[in-house]
């Protein structure tokens, strides 16, 4: 795997072809996210209609799987690129981003693959405490245990570290399309993370002000992301394209490895995909919304200050209020919500929003510092 770069920097051609020879990698990388993801549908599918489970089932081997694939496929790179400076090559920034010194210069890891390197290792240290816990509790009946945290928090980092590899490549096509995929992917998996926050009592509904900060804060930074318009809107269409997949694959799944097993599915259960679920239905139409107020704010040239932070007030806002809307569409016999705790989430969610917009368009910019400047 040759990460260097030739001459004493990179340029035009140069820099395309400097990419490019990461791109396995990437992908791999990529390939990890998408397969832990798959797992994670399969995994609270089950918890639905089929029942608890134990340490040792086949959606997580899925999620362990991914984790290990984006592991080894950044642990890769890490040792490529420290051999590469120690031969005194140039390493491109290309791959991954720039290289940081990691145990005293012991090692040279590109940053997105040293973000992705530690999830996917910090995943392994609470897959062993998942371990622990079942052989302790036995059976695992929900998602929010503490070693499910975890596991879920360092998914989340192995595919910010996806991202960030991916928008170092930006100047490609496949880059900036890889790290719309990337933020897309994540976008999903959010929508499990916040099932941390269903115990929180109070008239908001956490969960759906959690959802609404996290989906506008990445809709904001695909916006962001790309020096074009139209980044919020591709990533919010292939959540959608996730969320039509996996609305098939979750209970089918489910049901043919039930089976498989000898295991009876609930008689009960209703038929409905967990997970995909999960998803708002509405981000399309909100990263509309996004980028129309961009454009104009471009139109009129207008610095984008604070138009980013009224986009996520008005996603957060959308998001917020569309989401017992579709509960209640997806499962008609769900208790749709009173009037104070329908109005207090939507405020929730604005605010957050306002926080989500502001943060999510910088770190969209900032991660288009990662391509080399020459290659922008």
């Amino acid at each position: 795997m040759d990460l260097t770069a030739s001459g004493a920097g990179i340029r035009g051609a140069s820099a395309t072809r400097a990419a490019a020879r990461g791109r396995p990698a990437a992908l791999t990388l990529l390939c990890g996210t998408v397969l832990s993801l798959t797992g994670l549908t399969w995994d609270v599918q089950w918890h639905s209609d089929v029942g608890p489970d134990t340490f040792f089932t086949l959606p997580h081997l899925f999620l362990y799987a991914g984790s290990a694939i984006a592991g080894l496929a950044s642990l890769a790179v890490v040792l490529a690129t420290t051999a590469a400076q120690r031969a005194g090559r140039p390493i491109d920034p290309s791959v991954g981003g720039r290289a940081v010194a990691v145990f005293g210069r012991t090692f040279a890891a590109p940053l997105g693959y040293l973000v992705s390197g530690v999830g996917a290792a910090s995943f392994l240290l609470y897959g062993l405490w998942d371990q622990w816990w079942h052989g302790l509790y036995g059976f695992d009946a929900v998602i929010d245990s503490p070693p499910h945290i975890g596991l879920l928090l360092s998914i989340t980092v192995t595919m910010i570290g996806a991202v960030m590899v991916f928008s170092a490549a930006g100047h490609q096509t496949w880059g900036a399309l890889g790290a719309l995929v990337g933020v897309a992917v994540l976008m999903a998996f959010s929508t499990v993370t916040v099932l941390g926050l269903q115990d929180v009592d109070g008239v908001v509904n956490a969960i759906d002000a959690g959802t609404a900060f996290l989906s506008v804060l990445l809709v904001l930074l695909a916006a962001g992301l790309r020096a074009r318009p139209g980044g919020a809107l591709i990533a919010a269409a292939m959540l959608a394209v996730l969320q039509a997949v996996f609305w098939w694959f979750s209970p089918w799944a489910a049901h043919v490895y039930a089976d498989a097993v000898g295991l009876p599915v609930r008689d009960y259960i209703l038929g409905i995909p967990e997970m995909p679920s999960l998803f708002p239905m509405c981000l399309v139409p909100v990263a509309a919304v996004v980028e129309l107020l961009l454009w104009n704010a471009r139109r009129r040239g207008a610095p984008p200050r604070w138009t980013p932070v009224l986009a996520g007030g008005i996603g957060g806002l959308l998001v917020a209020a569309c989401a017992p809307v579709q509960s209640s569409w997806i499962y008609p016999m769900s208790h749709f919500p009173d009037a104070a705790t329908m109005i207090a989430t939507s405020v929730a969610g604005a605010l957050l929003g306002l926080l989500a917009g502001f943060l999510g368009w910088r770190f969209g910019r900032m991660l288009r510092l990662l391509t080399p400047a020459g290659g922008q």
